[in-house]
């Protein structure tokens, strides 16, 4: 059944689920509320940077002329590893993890804080290891090499 997960929810889909999570917690035990000084001004500080991350991941994609379509890692056609791939394999996930700690600073709940592992276990699982996979199948050495000096996640 887990295998059948696999590359078969778009990560941003997977988000915006964790994103409703959150919130569902917070709303429903405000009990964990924490109050945060600047919680606005941080939660978009963290979103901006969010952004910039999947912004860059897609530009590069772009550039390389390569499939942003993280439901077929096999229909790779280039392996990016420039810019902010030097950083983190995974700048779209990392983005999208970003904006997710945003959003629960902006909730200021321990809550929804706390689903923030929910969201990396499963693209860890669900989504990266079977791109891994498939990258190192289409691109062998140069992928492992790649992959033995740059981060999955930062």
């Amino acid at each position: 059944m887990a295998v059948g997960l696999e590359n078969r929810v778009p990560p941003p889909v997977v988000a915006l689920c964790t994103a409703g999570l959150m919130y569902a917690a917070a709303w429903l035990v405000p009990a964990l509320d924490f109050g945060l000084p600047w919680r606005r001004t941080i939660a978009g500080t963290l979103a901006a940077v969010g952004v910039l991350f999947d912004a860059a991941g897609l530009a590069h994609f772009f550039r390389a002329k390569t499939t942003i379509n993280p439901l077929d890692p096999s229909a790779a056609s280039a392996l990016v590893t420039g810019g902010v791939y030097r950083l983190t394999r995974n700048p779209m996930y990392v983005g999208l993890a970003l904006l997710l700690l945003a959003w629960a600073i902006y909730l200021a709940n321990v809550a929804a804080l706390a689903l923030m592992p929910l969201f990396v276990f499963y693209i860890n699982r669900f989504q990266i290891a079977p791109e891994e996979r498939a990258l190192a199948s289409r691109f062998g050495a140069d992928y492992q090499a790649y992959r033995a000096r740059v981060h999955r996640w930062l």
